[in-house]
């Protein structure tokens, strides 16, 4: 017995030392694989230190060591320095120092994702899909988009020079921008009247969320609920994962809203939508474009694939990939590529992005109007004598269908000037009146006259309720639909107090840092 103890305790002491030993081996085998090129970077290193013609800086170069061992990598992942990396923190806060342009690189060649609203570059008429070739006098090639930002950035004015060049350009264009203060207001609100709104969300920085649901709310209040409402996401070009999260759980009750996978397909992390909080009762119509981008193309997804909203526009972007940024301990900061983003149906957004289901070209507004087939119509409201309509006389004397539930079906016309006068009666959805062009026109008026496929969104949203209201038994009568009973706006829940960031099984970063989306 005491052998056999005996054996079985030296038994196991022997089969660690051997584990020990081949573990030992393994892991020495598997360092000198993967690091001796290690040996050949130092030795450069030390022979540059010691024999080049003038004295350098060591950390300059172990800088340009790595940046150029990253760019070997996609475009996304970067080498921050310490004082690129601290710009870096202050951006997603909605407030820099530049000329306020979103910027990828294009088959080698730096290019304008989209200006930001109301920044130095907008007002300069840089544009998206502009060519930037070079930055006061030196050519761009072979920029990251680190430098590239470095270069653009500078103190409240001073000028850069960029060279430009665009699809209708015969060569180059130098525009000359003056640096100013970037503050950033993501969230834009136009009321398009009857319940109606329209939110264009311009990025996605710290406040983008609360600042729709403050929006909202103020909307919802002053219409008692919302008929329709259109997001506009073109030339949004991302920004923070968490807010693309919270601004889709704001309209989803359940499901997916995004996925992501890194190397290890196992480890699947899943962001699910809470039921609490949900803002819903109303059609929801989400524009996007080809400058549509990350975070963007995360929200317009999980709406898409949930169901919640009908998608317009064009193919977005096709930034599908998730970066997290690791600060190092000289305060530096590395901004890597970990993983890729999955709509809630599991399609990729990488280099393919979201197809709209409605796809819609952004037309010319002045080639359209010269198109518009334009009739100086008589109706018979316009003859002398005519028997006077109902409709004609005013809410207290509507058509039959209306009084027989005791509500008044109203005109879609509207006069903008005394009956008799021989000026064509307006509707909503035509053309400004070219006697009328002079007169200044309302935001909404503006925006549905200059902008086709906002306007075709409104034309789209306003449709929607109808049909659904005809689902609710109203009747299709002439000039709109007679309700079979009271028709309220659609019903809308309140909009509540902000949800807070779902929970997210396994979702935990590989590091501290936030996720970026763009």
């Amino acid at each position: 017995m005491k052998h056999l103890w005996t054996r079985w305790t030296i038994a196991p002491a022997v089969a660690l030392i051997a584990v020990s030993i081949l573990s030992q081996t393994g892991m020495k085998s598997f360092a000198e694989e993967r690091y001796q090129e290690l040996q050949i970077f130092a030795k450069v290193l030390n022979l540059v230190q010691q024999y080049y013609v003038e004295e350098v800086d060591t950390k300059k170069l172990i800088y340009g060591g790595i940046k150029g061992m990253l760019r070997e990598l996609d475009p996304h992942t970067n080498f921050l320095p310490p004082d690129v990396y601290k710009e870096f923190e202050t951006e997603t806060s909605g407030e820099f120092g530049g000329i306020g342009i979103e910027i990828t690189v294009q088959n080698g060649v730096l290019t304008v994702i989209s200006p930001i609203e109301d920044t130095p570059a907008w007002k300069a008429g840089i544009k998206a899909g502009d060519k930037i070739i070079e930055i006061d006098g030196v050519s761009t090639k072979g920029y990251s988009l680190v430098e590239a930002a470095q270069k653009m950035k500078g103190k409240k004015g001073a000028k850069i020079r960029m060279g430009i060049f665009r699809e209708d350009f015969e060569k180059p264009k130098e525009f000359v921008i003056e640096r100013g203060t970037v503050k950033i207001k993501s969230v834009k609100y136009l009321d398009l009247d009857e319940g109606y709104g329209y939110i264009r969300i311009t990025s996605f920085i710290e406040n983008s969320a609360s600042d729709l649901e403050k929006t909202m709310k103020a909307h919802d209040q002053k219409y008692k609920g919302t008929r329709g409402l259109i997001i506009d996401l073109r030339r949004n070009p991302g920004g923070l994962l968490d807010q693309a999260i919270q601004i889709s759980d704001l309209f989803l009750d359940q499901g997916t809203i995004v996925s992501t996978m890194g190397r290890n397909k196992k480890e699947k992390e899943v962001v699910y939508a809470k039921k609490a909080g949900t803002v819903a009762g109303f059609p929801l119509i989400v524009l996007i474009d080809q400058y549509s981008a990350s975070a963007s193309e995360i929200l317009a997804g999980a709406l898409q694939d949930n169901k919640r909203a009908l998608i317009m526009g064009q193919r977005s972007f096709g930034k599908g990939s998730v970066q997290s940024v690791v600060k190092l301990g000289d305060g530096s900061g590395l901004k890597l590529t970990v993983g890729r983003y999955y709509t809630p149906s599991g399609k990729s957004i990488q280099a393919y992005g979201i197809i709209p289901d409605i796809e819609l070209e952004d037309l010319a507004v002045d080639v359209l109007e010269q198109a518009r087939i334009k009739h100086e119509n008589r109706r018979e409201g316009d003859i002398r004598g005519h028997l006077t309509g109902e409709l004609e006389e005013g809410e207290d004397s509507a058509g039959p269908a209306a009084l027989s539930t005791g509500n008044v079906n109203k005109s879609p016309v509207k006069k903008d000037v005394k009956k008799g006068d021989g000026k064509k009666i307006q509707y909503w959805w035509t053309e400004i009146d070219a006697k009328d062009s002079k007169k200044e026109l309302s935001a909404k008026d503006k925006l549905l006259k200059d902008d086709f496929q906002v306007q075709q969104a409104y034309n789209y949203l306003r449709a929607w309720v109808v049909i659904e209201s005809q689902k609710r038994g109203g009747l299709p009568v002439a000039g709109g639909v007679a309700p079979a009973e009271p028709l309220p706006v659609p019903a809308a829940k309140p909009v509540p107090t902000m949800k807070s960031a779902p929970v997210k099984p396994k979702a935990a970063p590989p590091t501290s840092a936030p996720k970026t989306g763009g």
